[in-house]
């Protein structure tokens, strides 16, 4: 007769049946400003598009489509980001010539100088995104509940 008193922490896993399909399945992500994650993807891009030559931001947006099929970005956030990021620009070097945002003839445009301070400064931007990212998935760890609910 099989043990029926539960206790907790006392579950058991067997193997996965023969032929159970992977649960390796995302959602979706809406890509918002503000969240760190959306900001890295945006960052990481921008890290590598070509330095001294305006870049349309609808490019940006449908390359940022194209390679991260399961999240949808729009301009507004991908703008968000490089007015962040210009405005980081300036703080730390004190002018607007590093990277420049205008309104082009086919839309908004960003711009990024290709002096050698630029690409160690993105990268330390980038490197602020994943920590700001690994706060935000170890306070998510530390959470017991979503809600008060049941």
């Amino acid at each position: 007769m099989p043990d029926s008193a539960a206790a907790p922490g006392g579950i058991r896993l067997r193997p996965a049946p023969d032929g159970m399909p992977s649960d390796d399945l995302r959602p979706p992500v809406v890509a918002l400003s503000g969240d760190p994650f959306s900001a890295l993807k945006v960052l990481q891009l921008v890290a590598r598009i070509e330095r001294g030559r305006a870049v349309r931001v609808d490019d940006l947006v449908d390359v940022l489509n194209a390679a991260n099929v399961d999240w949808l970005f729009e301009r507004r956030v991908v703008v968000d980001v490089l007015v962040a990021l210009q405005a980081s620009w300036m703080t730390d070097y004190r002018n607007a010539g590093g990277i420049v945002l205008a309104d082009g003839p086919y839309g908004p445009t960003v711009l990024i100088e290709g002096s050698s301070r630029v690409d160690p400064w993105i990268v330390r931007r980038v490197a602020r995104e994943v920590a700001a990212c690994r706060e935000a998935l170890d306070a998510f760890g530390r959470l017991d509940r979503l809600g008060s609910g049941a």
